[in-house]
């Protein structure tokens, strides 16, 4: 097996997502520029845009193939943690259960019961907060996808300002487990948009029109589907 070469996108936890050492993006679009490019065949670490062997881009309709050989915690931070979250802090799968869990303070995720952290020793996780329990964590992709065109990008605008104005009369699953909105529809508040600044002269375009990274699409997106591994 190849050894990884290089890492193409670098992170530090220790600073918010405006100030890593490689520009990152949490919207999709395609006029945000790439960060790295990869050969094909080629290990790394980090997805980005691929290149074929004569040197040219991967461009759209061509069929895409990257095979993901490891996943695991970012050395020096193999630590996690999970909880019950209020609906006013993004809600989750028990809300309906536990409405008043783990509320927001300051911006902050909340403190409150429900959450607990773990630790990462090998595949192996266990916490303080939960004693007496050990197990094999399944590690997920998380977000991992590829530029929409423009044509895709205008549908799923589209599509999901639907859903927002039908709200919970919509024929979804909405309309029996609305606990959460059905669509976060572009918004530039927050928007990172890898090498483009506030200063940019398309900066405010592209963060008005760039699709939320939260759910899944036609591109791949949020993949957090822990029988993938």
């Amino acid at each position: 097996m190849k050894k990884p070469k290089e890492t193409l996108v670098k992170v530090d936890i220790n600073k918010p997502g405006n100030e890593q050492p490689t520009p990152l993006h949490n919207r999709w679009h395609p006029d945000i520029p790439p960060v790295g490019t990869a050969e094909v065949d080629q290990m790394y670490r980090i997805e980005c845009i691929v290149v074929d062997k004569s040197g040219a881009p991967a461009l759209p309709g061509d069929l895409l193939v990257v095979e993901i050989s490891n996943i695991g915690a970012l050395e020096g931070s193999e630590w996690g943690y999970c909880g019950i979250f209020d609906r006013e802090n993004g809600g989750g799968f028990l809300t309906d259960h536990f409405p008043n869990a783990c509320k927001a303070s300051s911006g902050r995720q909340g403190t409150a019961g429900g959450k607990a952290v773990w630790d990462f020793e090998g595949i192996y996780c266990s916490s303080r907060h939960i004693p007496g329990v050990r197990f094999a964590g399944i590690i997920h992709p998380g977000l991992i996808g590829t530029a929409p065109s423009h044509e895709l990008l205008e549908i799923w605008n589209k599509r999901e300002t639907q859903l927002v104005e039908e709200g919970d009369k919509a024929i979804t699953l909405g309309g029996i487990l609305h606990s959460r909105p059905l669509a976060l529809l572009p918004e530039p508040e927050g928007a990172l948009l890898g090498s483009l600044t506030r200063e940019h002269p398309d900066w405010e375009r592209i963060a008005k029109s760039g699709s939320r990274t939260i759910p899944p699409r036609e591109n791949g997106g949020n993949c957090d589907i822990k029988n993938l591994t």
